[in-house]
């Protein structure tokens, strides 16, 4: 009997919700970042095993927002848990008890979502450590399954897919076996582009930064798929810094970037990249929803 199930990942920014997604799934479809508010939209990760088809829903860190992208990724997460068959809690262990996990769980609590805790980034501490936290939070709910976790190394990655697979339920898949997310190439390649930002830019850019696909279009010929692409920033002093001395900066996230589009798309790229300006994007919910932050 085939049976799925929608379980939606949530937690603070920067806890390792995406590294988490990825390690279940056995490949790279959330992009990671050591920056918080990496993820911007709900990112559907599929799983299939045999019978069993897990739906995973990578939320974007909640947090108390400044801004229209802001309440757009507060909004996405909390609609991704009323989706939600089972909720996973990720924390990380070492910090306190936040309004974020308190909320999460007193929506746990008055829906009756079953709720499995995971505390990640174990290899950083100690076991008195991890027993503590375990207690600190098996004080404030009881939860389905408490789950200590190293999403980085991979250890308790397992644990978490056997907690999770109770909560499938009989049903017909909602999606193919083969694949392993939902979204589609344009907005991977995307993501894909601002993730290489992100690892190549300073703290102060990355949250002001959107990228919008403007062409995507395969060769018939050839094969060869060709990406022009366009890397919106706040200011012209951050234009400068993604473009780098001499353009150096700018090749630099296109090189990084070509190489992970050309193993999603298994063909060769041909990558265009231009940088351009448009303050205070984030404050606008016209610009954040042009920029493909919306509901649909």
């Amino acid at each position: 009997m085939k049976k799925t199930g929608f379980i939606a990942i949530v937690g603070r920014p920067n806890v390792g919700k995406s590294t988490l997604l990825n390690a279940m799934l056995g490949e790279k479809i959330a992009i990671v970042s050591s920056k918080p508010q990496t993820t911007r939209n709900r990112i559907n990760g599929i799983l299939t095993e045999g019978e069993d088809q897990f739906v995973f829903l990578d939320t974007p860190g909640i947090f108390k927002p400044q801004n229209s992208l802001g309440d757009f990724m507060v909004k996405t997460a909390n609609a991704s848990m009323q989706d939600a068959d089972a909720i996973v809690l990720v924390t990380d262990l070492g910090k306190d008890v936040s309004d974020v996990e308190t909320n999460v769980i007193a929506y746990a609590k008055r829906t009756e979502t079953p709720c499995i805790l995971v505390l990640n980034k174990t290899d950083l501490y100690n076991a008195t450590e991890v027993a503590d936290a375990i207690m600190k939070y098996a004080a404030l709910h009881d939860f389905y399954a408490v789950v200590p976790l190293s999403a980085k190394s991979g250890k308790g990655v397992e644990a978490v897919l056997k907690e999770c697979k109770p909560h499938l339920r009989e049903s017909e898949w909602f999606f193919p076996e083969d694949i392993a997310t939902d979204q589609p190439e344009r907005v991977m390649a995307s993501e894909i582009i601002r993730e290489k930002v992100l690892r190549t830019t300073n703290k102060e850019i990355p949250h002001g930064v959107a990228v919008v696909i403007e062409k995507f279009a395969e060769d018939p010929k050839t094969g060869m798929v060709s990406i022009h692409a366009e890397i919106y920033c706040e200011r012209n002093s951050h234009k400068g810094i993604i473009v780098g001395k001499g353009g150096e900066g700018l090749k630099r996230i296109g090189s990084y970037a070509r190489q992970d589009l050309e193993n999603l798309l298994g063909t060769k790229v041909y990558l265009n990249l231009w940088v351009k300006v448009k303050e205070n994007w984030r404050d606008s919910t016209a610009a954040v929803t042009n920029f493909g932050y919306n509901d649909q």
